[in-house]
């Protein structure tokens, strides 16, 4: 693949608009330009629980809509599963990398998927047994990932740490510990979103392209670094920091809906 480079002036220091960035890019010439789009807290607002959030129900088809005049070349990439991921945004089945990563449906609809092991298994079950007294922490069962969510509990911020570590000893060396939002994961440690990202630029409707990468969490970092890296656009969904590779920002997930609804229109 061959990428343009990034032109001098993506500083944080000249960044002031997410808006004007992706508004210029996919008006201007969309056939050159792939989208990747973080779900919670970048096109969904955050809940107090995984199961909580809401779809409004006219972004799968402004989603669907952007993705024709993209050519196709549009992906959600998530913390989230690909069941969950379809279910919400049903009818509408897009390209998605799940659990940041660590599986993958790609634009001809084949999935790739890490496995996981009995061993891990019988861990998951530990961790909702360990914690079943701990108010307001749910353990999510992700398949080949496992997310303890204090958002309703913040002060078992404390507990949960040590207790996730030593979980993922139990892992061992094919898992890694990922921090988010108020939620702790376990997640296998061949996956992040930036190689999912590069994964779907390798493939048809998506190569040759440069990425624009959105996103809001700690999760999203490894998306930002890619993008910038190969002379795309890296976007944070809420004010810019020091610490974050996002190079754009945009205020808000309900702003960043009504700029694919009119880029979609």
């Amino acid at each position: 693949m061959s990428y343009q480079k990034q032109s001098p002036n993506t500083s944080k220091s000249d960044a002031v608009s997410g808006k004007d960035s992706i508004l210029a890019a996919l008006s201007d010439d969309p056939l050159s330009w792939a989208l990747f789009l973080d779900i919670d807290g970048t096109l969904l607002d955050i809940a107090q629980t995984p199961d909580a959030i809401a779809v409004p129900p006219s972004l799968p088809a402004n989603l669907d809509a952007l993705s024709n005049k993209l050519g196709g070349a549009l992906a959600l990439v998530t913390g989230r599963g690909l069941d969950f991921v379809d279910g919400a945004f049903s009818p509408f089945r897009f390209p998605i990398a799940g659990l940041h990563g660590a599986e993958r449906r790609d634009p001809n609809g084949h999935v790739h998927k890490i496995e996981t092991t009995a061993d891990f298994e019988r861990l998951k079950a530990d961790l909702v047994a360990e914690t079943a007294g701990w108010t307001g922490v749910l353990i999510e069962d992700k398949g080949a990932a496992v997310a303890a969510h204090y958002r309703l509990a913040p002060e078992r911020h404390v507990e949960l740490e040590p207790l996730m570590e030593r979980a993922l000893s139990r892992a061992g060396p094919n898992w890694t510990i990922q921090h988010g939002k108020m939620v702790i994961e376990i997640r296998p440690a061949a996956a992040d979103k930036g190689h999912a990202m590069e994964a779907f630029l390798a493939q048809p409707a998506f190569a040759g392209r440069r990425p624009i990468a959105i996103g809001d969490d700690v999760t999203d970092e490894a998306m930002f670094r890619t993008a910038n890296r190969i002379g795309g656009h890296s976007i944070r969904i809420g004010p810019l920091s020091p610490a974050s590779e996002a190079r754009w920002s945009i205020p808000s997930s309900q702003e960043l809906r009504a700029i694919i609804a009119e880029l979609a229109s």
